[in-house]
Protein backbone atom coordinates (compact mmCIF):
# COMPACT_ATOMS: atom_id res chain seq x y z
CA UNK A 1 0.00 0.00 0.00
CA UNK A 2 3.04 2.25 -0.08
CA UNK A 3 2.53 5.59 -1.86
CA UNK A 4 -0.81 4.61 -3.31
CA UNK A 5 -1.32 7.33 -5.90
CA UNK A 6 -2.93 5.20 -8.58
CA UNK A 7 -6.61 5.18 -9.47
CA UNK A 8 -9.11 8.00 -9.53
CA UNK A 9 -11.69 9.43 -7.20
CA UNK A 10 -15.13 10.64 -8.18
CA UNK A 11 -14.96 13.74 -10.37
CA UNK A 12 -15.18 17.16 -8.66
CA UNK A 13 -18.39 17.88 -10.57
CA UNK A 14 -20.02 14.68 -9.35
CA UNK A 15 -18.88 15.29 -5.80
CA UNK A 16 -20.22 18.85 -5.71
CA UNK A 17 -23.58 17.72 -7.06
CA UNK A 18 -23.95 14.86 -4.57
CA UNK A 19 -22.53 16.27 -1.34
CA UNK A 20 -25.93 17.46 -0.14
CA UNK A 21 -27.52 14.12 -0.96
CA UNK A 22 -24.78 12.37 0.96
CA UNK A 23 -25.33 14.29 4.22
CA UNK A 24 -24.69 11.84 7.00
CA UNK A 25 -25.99 11.29 10.48
CA UNK A 26 -23.84 12.53 13.34
CA UNK A 27 -22.00 15.15 11.25
CA UNK A 28 -21.47 18.79 12.18
CA UNK A 29 -20.88 21.74 9.80
CA UNK A 30 -17.13 22.35 9.85
CA UNK A 31 -14.21 22.26 7.42
CA UNK A 32 -10.44 22.18 7.27
CA UNK A 33 -9.80 25.73 6.15
CA UNK A 34 -6.03 25.37 5.91
CA UNK A 35 -3.45 22.59 6.09
CA UNK A 36 0.32 22.57 6.49
CA UNK A 37 3.23 20.22 7.08
CA UNK A 38 6.79 20.40 8.37
CA UNK A 39 9.54 17.80 8.09
CA UNK A 40 13.17 18.04 9.22
CA UNK A 41 15.71 18.45 6.44
CA UNK A 42 17.70 15.37 7.44
CA UNK A 43 16.57 12.23 5.61
CA UNK A 44 17.65 8.88 7.08
CA UNK A 45 17.46 5.99 4.61
CA UNK A 46 17.35 2.28 5.27
CA UNK A 47 20.92 2.13 4.00
CA UNK A 48 21.94 4.59 6.71
CA UNK A 49 20.41 2.33 9.37
CA UNK A 50 21.83 -0.79 7.75
CA UNK A 51 25.31 0.66 8.25
CA UNK A 52 24.95 0.81 12.05
CA UNK A 53 22.27 -1.73 13.03
CA UNK A 54 21.82 -5.45 12.56
CA UNK A 55 19.18 -4.98 9.87
CA UNK A 56 18.83 -4.61 6.11
CA UNK A 57 16.94 -2.51 3.61
CA UNK A 58 15.08 -5.62 2.44
CA UNK A 59 14.05 -6.56 5.99
CA UNK A 60 12.75 -3.05 6.74
CA UNK A 61 10.87 -2.68 3.45
CA UNK A 62 9.27 -6.11 3.66
CA UNK A 63 8.07 -5.81 7.23
CA UNK A 64 7.22 -2.12 7.46
CA UNK A 65 7.05 -0.57 3.98
CA UNK A 66 9.44 2.17 5.11
CA UNK A 67 12.20 3.39 2.80
CA UNK A 68 13.23 6.58 4.57
CA UNK A 69 12.28 8.86 7.42
CA UNK A 70 13.16 12.38 8.65
CA UNK A 71 15.14 13.04 11.85
CA UNK A 72 15.51 16.36 13.65
CA UNK A 73 19.04 17.69 14.10
CA UNK A 74 20.44 18.37 17.57
CA UNK A 75 18.74 21.37 19.15
CA UNK A 76 15.47 21.12 17.18
CA UNK A 77 12.42 20.32 19.30
CA UNK A 78 8.78 19.39 18.81
CA UNK A 79 7.67 23.02 19.16
CA UNK A 80 9.96 24.09 16.31
CA UNK A 81 8.29 21.66 13.92
CA UNK A 82 4.87 22.61 15.28
CA UNK A 83 5.39 26.31 14.63
CA UNK A 84 6.54 25.64 11.06
CA UNK A 85 3.53 23.42 10.31
CA UNK A 86 1.14 25.93 11.91
CA UNK A 87 2.53 28.79 9.84
CA UNK A 88 2.08 26.71 6.69
CA UNK A 89 -1.53 25.87 7.60
CA UNK A 90 -2.41 29.49 8.29
CA UNK A 91 -0.83 30.59 5.01
CA UNK A 92 -2.67 27.86 3.13
CA UNK A 93 -5.95 29.02 4.66
CA UNK A 94 -5.15 32.69 3.96
CA UNK A 95 -5.33 33.49 7.64
CA UNK A 96 -3.16 35.29 10.15
CA UNK A 97 -2.32 34.11 13.66
CA UNK A 98 -4.74 36.71 14.97
CA UNK A 99 -7.65 34.77 13.46
CA UNK A 100 -7.01 31.83 15.79
CA UNK A 101 -9.22 31.46 18.85
CA UNK A 102 -7.70 28.29 20.32
CA UNK A 103 -4.48 26.36 19.73
CA UNK A 104 -4.31 22.61 20.40
CA UNK A 105 -1.06 20.66 20.16
CA UNK A 106 -1.34 16.88 19.94
CA UNK A 107 1.98 15.37 20.95
CA UNK A 108 3.50 12.53 22.92
CA UNK A 109 6.98 14.10 22.80
CA UNK A 110 6.60 17.55 24.44
CA UNK A 111 9.55 19.93 24.66
CA UNK A 112 9.52 19.48 28.46
CA UNK A 113 7.49 17.46 30.97
CA UNK A 114 6.35 20.86 32.31
CA UNK A 115 5.05 23.17 30.87
CA UNK A 116 2.86 22.09 27.98
CA UNK A 117 4.27 22.66 24.51
CA UNK A 118 1.23 24.51 23.12
CA UNK A 119 1.89 27.84 24.90
CA UNK A 120 5.43 27.79 23.51
CA UNK A 121 4.04 27.17 20.02
CA UNK A 122 1.55 29.99 20.54
CA UNK A 123 4.37 32.32 21.51
CA UNK A 124 6.27 31.31 18.40
CA UNK A 125 3.27 32.41 16.36
CA UNK A 126 2.81 35.61 18.32
CA UNK A 127 -0.38 34.37 20.03
CA UNK A 128 -1.69 34.69 23.59
CA UNK A 129 -4.92 32.71 23.01
CA UNK A 130 -5.96 29.56 24.86
CA UNK A 131 -3.32 26.91 24.18
CA UNK A 132 -3.09 23.38 25.54
CA UNK A 133 -1.65 19.94 24.80
CA UNK A 134 -3.40 16.61 24.39
CA UNK A 135 -1.60 13.27 24.48
CA UNK A 136 -3.30 10.32 22.85
CA UNK A 137 -0.05 9.16 21.21
CA UNK A 138 -0.57 8.18 17.56
CA UNK A 139 -4.33 8.78 17.88
CA UNK A 140 -3.75 12.38 18.92
CA UNK A 141 -4.75 14.02 15.65
CA UNK A 142 -8.15 12.29 15.51
CA UNK A 143 -8.76 13.03 19.19
CA UNK A 144 -7.74 16.63 18.50
CA UNK A 145 -10.16 16.93 15.59
CA UNK A 146 -13.01 15.96 17.92
CA UNK A 147 -12.09 18.81 20.25
CA UNK A 148 -11.33 21.26 17.44
CA UNK A 149 -14.67 20.83 15.69
CA UNK A 150 -16.57 21.26 18.96
CA UNK A 151 -14.67 24.45 19.81
CA UNK A 152 -14.89 25.83 16.28
CA UNK A 153 -18.68 25.54 16.26
CA UNK A 154 -18.91 27.77 19.31
CA UNK A 155 -16.23 30.33 18.51
CA UNK A 156 -13.26 31.35 16.40
CA UNK A 157 -11.10 29.12 14.19
CA UNK A 158 -9.13 26.41 15.98
CA UNK A 159 -5.54 25.65 15.04
CA UNK A 160 -4.74 21.98 15.61
CA UNK A 161 -1.10 20.94 15.36
CA UNK A 162 0.03 17.33 15.62
CA UNK A 163 3.78 17.18 16.14
CA UNK A 164 6.19 14.55 17.37
CA UNK A 165 9.96 14.09 17.49
CA UNK A 166 9.89 10.37 18.07
CA UNK A 167 13.66 10.13 17.82
CA UNK A 168 13.80 11.78 21.24
CA UNK A 169 12.18 8.71 22.86
CA UNK A 170 13.55 5.94 20.64
CA UNK A 171 16.73 4.05 21.52
CA UNK A 172 18.87 4.46 18.38
CA UNK A 173 20.50 1.09 19.06
CA UNK A 174 17.19 -0.82 19.22
CA UNK A 175 16.61 -2.16 15.74
CA UNK A 176 12.99 -3.09 16.50
CA UNK A 177 11.99 0.56 17.00
CA UNK A 178 14.77 2.69 15.49
CA UNK A 179 13.81 1.64 11.95
CA UNK A 180 10.15 2.57 12.43
CA UNK A 181 9.97 6.12 13.66
CA UNK A 182 10.51 9.54 12.15
CA UNK A 183 9.93 13.16 13.14
CA UNK A 184 7.40 15.59 11.69
CA UNK A 185 4.42 17.87 12.20
CA UNK A 186 1.12 18.52 10.48
CA UNK A 187 -1.40 21.27 11.18
CA UNK A 188 -4.96 22.16 10.22
CA UNK A 189 -7.21 25.14 10.81
CA UNK A 190 -10.76 24.01 11.63
CA UNK A 191 -13.63 26.45 11.16
CA UNK A 192 -17.40 26.26 11.32
CA UNK A 193 -18.74 26.18 7.77
CA UNK A 194 -22.01 24.82 6.38
CA UNK A 195 -20.26 23.61 3.21
CA UNK A 196 -18.52 20.80 5.07
CA UNK A 197 -19.21 17.93 7.44
CA UNK A 198 -17.15 16.48 10.28
CA UNK A 199 -18.13 13.30 12.04
CA UNK A 200 -19.32 11.06 13.38
CA UNK A 201 -16.35 10.19 15.59
CA UNK A 202 -15.49 7.00 17.42
CA UNK A 203 -12.81 7.23 20.12
CA UNK A 204 -11.67 4.57 22.55
CA UNK A 205 -8.96 3.35 24.90
CA UNK A 206 -7.70 0.24 26.70
CA UNK A 207 -5.39 1.30 29.50
CA UNK A 208 -5.04 -2.27 30.75
CA UNK A 209 -2.75 -2.81 27.74
CA UNK A 210 -0.64 0.29 28.28
CA UNK A 211 2.57 -1.71 28.65
CA UNK A 212 2.39 -2.94 25.06
CA UNK A 213 3.85 0.38 23.91
CA UNK A 214 5.51 2.43 26.64
CA UNK A 215 8.49 4.49 27.77
CA UNK A 216 8.99 2.83 31.17
CA UNK A 217 10.75 5.66 33.04
CA UNK A 218 10.69 9.41 33.33
CA UNK A 219 7.17 9.94 34.68
CA UNK A 220 5.66 9.94 38.16
CA UNK A 221 5.28 6.15 38.17
CA UNK A 222 9.01 5.61 37.68
CA UNK A 223 10.93 8.91 37.94
CA UNK A 224 14.27 9.34 36.21
CA UNK A 225 17.30 8.15 38.14
CA UNK A 226 20.82 7.17 37.23
CA UNK A 227 19.62 3.56 37.37
CA UNK A 228 16.74 4.09 34.90
CA UNK A 229 19.09 5.86 32.50
CA UNK A 230 21.69 3.09 32.76
CA UNK A 231 18.99 0.47 32.16
CA UNK A 232 17.77 2.20 29.01
CA UNK A 233 14.30 2.68 30.45
CA UNK A 234 13.80 6.05 28.75
CA UNK A 235 13.54 4.47 25.31
CA UNK A 236 10.28 3.31 23.76
CA UNK A 237 9.51 -0.37 24.37
CA UNK A 238 7.12 -2.18 22.06
CA UNK A 239 5.57 -5.64 21.94
CA UNK A 240 5.24 -5.63 18.18
CA UNK A 241 3.08 -8.69 17.59
CA UNK A 242 0.44 -7.64 20.12
CA UNK A 243 0.50 -4.03 18.94
CA UNK A 244 -0.14 -5.21 15.37
CA UNK A 245 -3.01 -7.44 16.41
CA UNK A 246 -4.70 -4.75 18.50
CA UNK A 247 -4.12 -2.02 15.92
CA UNK A 248 -5.84 -3.94 13.13
CA UNK A 249 -8.73 -5.10 15.29
CA UNK A 250 -9.50 -1.72 16.86
CA UNK A 251 -9.05 0.34 13.69
CA UNK A 252 -11.39 -1.94 11.74
CA UNK A 253 -13.98 -1.94 14.52
CA UNK A 254 -13.73 1.84 14.92
CA UNK A 255 -14.10 2.49 11.19
CA UNK A 256 -17.12 0.20 11.02
CA UNK A 257 -18.65 2.07 13.97
CA UNK A 258 -18.46 5.50 12.32
CA UNK A 259 -19.76 4.18 9.01
CA UNK A 260 -22.70 2.53 10.77
CA UNK A 261 -23.41 5.66 12.81
CA UNK A 262 -23.33 7.75 9.62
CA UNK A 263 -25.59 5.40 7.69
CA UNK A 264 -22.87 4.82 5.08
CA UNK A 265 -20.84 1.89 3.82
CA UNK A 266 -17.35 1.56 2.39
CA UNK A 267 -18.57 2.36 -1.13
CA UNK A 268 -19.30 5.90 0.11
CA UNK A 269 -15.67 6.43 1.19
CA UNK A 270 -13.62 8.27 -1.43
CA UNK A 271 -10.31 8.08 0.43
CA UNK A 272 -9.10 6.18 3.49
CA UNK A 273 -6.17 7.67 5.40
CA UNK A 274 -4.96 5.58 8.31
CA UNK A 275 -2.23 6.20 10.84
CA UNK A 276 1.06 5.55 9.06
CA UNK A 277 2.58 3.02 11.44
CA UNK A 278 3.30 0.01 9.28
CA UNK A 279 2.27 -0.89 5.73
CA UNK A 280 1.07 -4.31 6.88
CA UNK A 281 -1.34 -2.70 9.35
CA UNK A 282 -2.64 -0.32 6.68
CA UNK A 283 -3.11 -3.12 4.18
CA UNK A 284 -4.82 -5.39 6.70
CA UNK A 285 -7.26 -2.68 7.80
CA UNK A 286 -8.14 -1.68 4.23
CA UNK A 287 -8.58 -5.32 3.19
CA UNK A 288 -10.85 -6.18 6.11
CA UNK A 289 -12.95 -3.08 5.47
CA UNK A 290 -13.13 -3.83 1.75
CA UNK A 291 -11.50 -0.58 0.64
CA UNK A 292 -9.50 -1.01 -2.60
CA UNK A 293 -5.95 0.29 -2.90
CA UNK A 294 -6.89 3.10 -5.26
CA UNK A 295 -8.99 4.65 -2.50
CA UNK A 296 -6.20 4.73 0.11
CA UNK A 297 -3.29 7.11 0.61
CA UNK A 298 -0.02 6.25 2.30
CA UNK A 299 3.23 8.06 3.06
CA UNK A 300 4.76 5.44 5.34
CA UNK A 301 7.49 4.80 2.77
CA UNK A 302 8.79 8.38 2.98
CA UNK A 303 7.95 9.44 6.53
CA UNK A 304 8.03 6.33 8.70
CA UNK A 305 5.86 6.42 11.81
CA UNK A 306 5.57 10.06 12.92
CA UNK A 307 3.01 9.28 15.63
CA UNK A 308 0.29 11.97 15.92
CA UNK A 309 1.66 13.81 12.88
CA UNK A 310 1.22 10.93 10.45
CA UNK A 311 -2.38 11.53 9.35
CA UNK A 312 -2.11 15.31 8.77
CA UNK A 313 1.19 14.74 6.93
CA UNK A 314 -0.56 12.18 4.73
CA UNK A 315 -3.49 14.56 4.15
CA UNK A 316 -1.13 17.36 3.13
CA UNK A 317 0.60 14.92 0.77
CA UNK A 318 -2.75 13.89 -0.71
CA UNK A 319 -3.55 17.55 -1.36
CA UNK A 320 -0.18 18.02 -3.04
CA UNK A 321 -0.85 15.05 -5.33
CA UNK A 322 -4.34 16.24 -6.24
CA UNK A 323 -6.14 13.37 -4.56
CA UNK A 324 -8.70 15.41 -2.59
CA UNK A 325 -11.51 16.92 -4.63
CA UNK A 326 -14.11 19.18 -2.98
CA UNK A 327 -16.93 17.08 -1.61
CA UNK A 328 -14.87 13.91 -1.16
CA UNK A 329 -15.75 11.75 1.83
CA UNK A 330 -12.66 10.87 3.87
CA UNK A 331 -12.34 8.14 6.48
CA UNK A 332 -9.53 8.68 9.00
CA UNK A 333 -8.43 6.10 11.55
CA UNK A 334 -5.59 5.86 14.06
CA UNK A 335 -4.26 3.61 16.79
CA UNK A 336 -1.57 4.33 19.35
CA UNK A 337 -0.03 3.84 22.76
CA UNK A 338 -2.35 4.02 25.69
CA UNK A 339 -3.83 2.01 24.12
CA UNK A 340 -5.91 4.55 22.18
CA UNK A 341 -7.76 4.54 18.88
CA UNK A 342 -10.09 6.77 16.96
CA UNK A 343 -11.82 7.20 13.61
CA UNK A 344 -13.92 9.86 11.92
CA UNK A 345 -15.50 10.87 8.65
CA UNK A 346 -15.19 14.27 7.04
CA UNK A 347 -16.23 15.98 3.84
CA UNK A 348 -13.29 17.64 2.16
CA UNK A 349 -14.01 21.33 1.57
CA UNK A 350 -10.78 23.15 2.15
CA UNK A 351 -11.43 26.85 2.58
CA UNK A 352 -10.45 29.57 0.09
CA UNK A 353 -8.40 27.36 -2.24
CA UNK A 354 -11.53 25.39 -3.16
CA UNK A 355 -13.75 28.38 -3.81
Amino acid sequence: MTARLTGTLRSPETLRSTVEARHRRGAVPAIIAGIGAALPDRVVTNADLEARLDTSDEWIRTRTGIVERHHVPPGQATSDLAVAAAEAALSNGRMTPGDVGTLIVATTTPDNPVPATAPRVAAGLGLTCAAFDINAACSGFVYGLRLATTLALSGDPVLLVAADTMTSVVDPTDRTTAVLFGDGAGAVVVTADSRGQFGPFDLGSAGVLADLLVVPAGGSRNPATTSTVAAGDHGLKMQGREVYRNAVAHMVESCEAVLTDAGLDVDDVDLFVGHQANVRILDAVATRLGIPGNRTHATIDRHGNTSSASIPLALADAVEHGRLAPGATLLLSAFGAGLTWGSCLLTWVQGPDDE
